[in-house]
């Protein structure tokens, strides 16, 4: 019940940002675990829009360009969990094997 009352009391302001937070988050789960369709509308929204994802960030409060590096960090430390198949990115710069 405390949790209601103080929901209630936060200024309409407040839960925007609560709102548009939560609406980054929802983005950042698909990306890391969501089915594979998402995690890719996730990963092209959250790493190459310019003009949705500054304006979601600053309405949820946080720095858009923080938020990208802090991402690009968490990609690089386990990339098992952010990467996507045939993604250009991670694949080997070796030529392919012949395999006949």
């Amino acid at each position: 019940m405390a949790t209601s009352a103080w929901v209630l009391s936060e200024t309409p302001r407040g839960l925007e940002v609560r709102l548009w937070q939560a609406v980054i988050v929802t983005v950042i789960q698909e990306w890391i675990s969501g089915p594979l369709r998402s995690k890719r509308q996730a990963e092209e929204y959250l790493f190459q829009d310019q003009k949705d994802f500054p304006v979601v960030c600053q309405s949820a409060g946080l720095d858009p360009d923080r938020l990208r590096t802090k991402l690009h960090r968490l990609r690089l430390l386990n990339p098992s969990s952010t990467t996507l198949p045939n993604d250009s990115r991670h694949t080997s710069s070796l030529p392919p094997t012949d395999a006949r």
